[in-house]
């Protein structure tokens, strides 16, 4: 446009500047007469003939005069309206380029068309990357007014496609007489007549055609008209391929935007903590789930080298996040670690594996510690009451309480491990251990441990809370007599029938997890604990021995035998001892 402008205006100045001076040049012709015919004056003689030739010659000089001056005028008013224009180029020019909205953009450009060209009606048609045909994008009327679809189309597809395939612009005065495009059946059928279309170009590629046109009248456009919307499509050009990139690079950032922010909900509702290593060695990614499990937030985590921040954590697994560095490769392993303001270990499950192209390393961790509790838990706990427990962590914590103990040991097996192989063993014993647990859990009593050949039971702990824990534990010892007896059935020789001898007493002792941080088992110590492994001592084969202080709770409910007062070991007093034979009310109803 700067080019164009500068060759009419140079051209217009040199054109004026030589019509001045044929003018300057005029005037001292007229002069000159004008000087001889007062010379004249004096000579009577020569006075008619000089008149009539100067006369004639003021009148020559004046006819020329006049044709320049129109000329000249008519240059200037040429010169003037392309000034008009170029003003309205640059002014539009710059409104178009200051947005990178497409939409603004191509309105915009559309105004400026019909401003410029003063055309009926025009539109811009850019290039569908998919198709490679042109799309009508907007269409305005003289008014300026949107064109409805329908009517867009109406339009010479001929020309439009001339000037995508050659990249020229295109000018008739009069479609229907031009010889170039008289015979388009377009042309034809939609009676064009100026029609001005020009190529939007980037470098040598053409995105799209402005297309401008009159239905009426001929002779709209001119080669000056062509060559000043060419100049601007130019600029137009850049300014739609500015704002097609625009919107390309915000829906590409929208999209990772959104991205993101799905990875960052994914990331934040996952139950993992989820913890990233960089190349860098720093920290750059650590979830919520992280900060639970860990106790600690992700401000003083991030964008830390990850050597500092493992030992932040109190996690000791630096040659692990190493190996994986340099060898790549999964790594996983289990460790318990100590979390401020939590009284019972945090056991993790953590898994290390390399991030793509080994550019970091993710670490994926699990607290497991209530699934370990629960796995360790139902150990010894029937499975319904197991997911009965609300507090496992209240449950296990050690308490003073009064329960009910029973101790179950098979009589005989000693002697009979003297004589079979140990896989033989195992097995005979399993099997009876299976009938004694078979009972135990049938009443919702806790096996507390199996210690070579006996089992414990603990009735009424904070993990099976039970008010009836005495009938329990005393239904459970017969359950066990009549069930080894059924089981007699089932083996293939009476040398392994076996028997057991039971204990039980009833009592306060301390109740909770027992050992050591390597290890604990949940149990109970004390007074009633002794006296229950004393009283199955004292037992003999297919007998239940209880308390007295059990015997005095259920007197009006067990059938006894009393056996003679015996002195246990670590107790001075004598202790009356029953034999359980049987329940008054065998089929007496017990809550599960």
């Amino acid at each position: 446009m700067n080019g164009y402008a500068n060759n009419s205006d140079n051209d217009t100045i040199i054109q004026s500047s030589s019509d001045l001076i044929r003018l300057r040049k005029l005037i001292e012709q007229l002069n000159q007469i004008v000087g001889r015919q007062r010379s004249a004056s004096t000579d009577p003689t020569n006075k008619a003939i000089t008149a009539l030739r100067d006369n004639n010659e003021i009148t020559r000089l004046l006819v020329y005069a006049q044709r320049t001056i129109e000329e000249l005028e008519r240059r200037l008013q040429v010169q003037a309206a392309e000034r008009r224009q170029l003003k309205a180029l640059q002014d539009v020019g710059a409104a178009v380029n200051s947005s990178l909205e497409l939409e603004q953009v191509l309105n915009g450009v559309m105004d400026v068309i019909i401003k410029l060209t003063n055309a009926e009606r025009a539109m811009l048609l850019l290039k569908n990357e998919m198709s490679n045909r042109l799309d009508v994008h907007v269409a305005r009327n003289m008014d300026r007014e949107t064109i409805e679809k329908s009517d867009s189309f109406k339009i010479s597809r001929s020309i439009v496609r001339r000037v995508q395939r050659s990249g020229e612009p295109v000018v008739t005065m009069n479609a229907q007489e031009d010889e170039r495009f008289a015979s388009q059946q377009s042309i034809i059928n939609f009676k064009l007549r100026s029609i001005l279309c020009v190529p939007l170009k980037i470098k040598e590629n053409t995105i799209g055609v402005i297309y401008a046109d009159n239905r009426i009248a001929a002779g709209i456009f001119a080669e000056p008209d062509r060559d000043l919307l060419a100049a601007f499509a130019n600029q137009a050009a850049v300014a739609i391929e500015n704002a097609r990139l625009f919107a390309e690079i915000r829906k590409n950032l929208a999209e990772i935007t959104e991205m993101k922010e799905l990875m960052d909900n994914v990331f934040a509702s996952i139950a993992s903590g989820v913890i990233t290593i960089d190349e860098s060695d720093r920290i750059a990614l650590y979830n919520q789930a992280a900060e639970r499990i860990l106790g600690v937030d992700a401000n003083s985590v991030l964008h830390n080298a990850y050597q500092k921040v493992l030992l932040t954590l109190g996690l000791p697994v630096g040659a692990m996040v190493r190996e994986v560095k340099t060898n790549g490769g999964t790594q996983n392993t289990e460790l318990d670690i100590y979390v401020a303001e939590r009284l019972a270990a945090t056991t993790l499950n953590m898994t290390f594996s390399p991030l793509r192209d080994n550019q970091g390393v993710a670490m994926v961790l699990d607290d497991i510690s209530e699934k370990k509790r629960m796995e360790s838990v139902r150990r010894y706990l029937p499975p319904k009451l197991v997911d009965q427990v609300r507090d496992l962590d209240a449950a296990q914590r050690p308490q003073r309480r009064v329960m009910t103990v029973m101790f179950a040991d098979v009589r005989g097996f000693s002697t009979m491990s003297e004589f079979l192989d140990p896989e033989v063993l195992i097995q005979i014993i399993n099997k009876y251990f299976t009938v004694a647990v078979g009972a135990i859990t049938r009443y919702q009593g806790l096996t507390d441990k199996f210690m070579g050949d006996a089992v414990m039971a603990l009735f009424n702990t904070p993990l099976n809370p039970q008010e009836d824990h005495v009938l329990r534990a005393i239904q459970t010892a017969l359950m066990i007599r009549r069930d080894t007896a059924d089981f007699y059935d089932s083996l293939s020789t009476s040398a392994q029938q076996l028997h057991f001898g039971i204990g039980i007493h009833s009592g306060e002792a301390v109740v909770g997890n027992v050992g050591s941080h390597l290890r604990k088992d949940y149990s109970a110590i004390g007074d009633a604990v002794n006296l229950a492994k004393r009283l199955q001592e004292v037992a003999k084969p297919d007998q239940i021995i209880i308390s007295e202080h059990i015997y005095q709770q259920l007197s009006d409910r067990v059938e006894v035998t009393a056996l003679p007062a015996v002195q246990v070991k670590g107790r001075q007093t004598l202790e009356q001892i029953y034999l359980l034979t049987a329940m008054k009310y065998p089929d007496e109803f017990i809550q599960k």
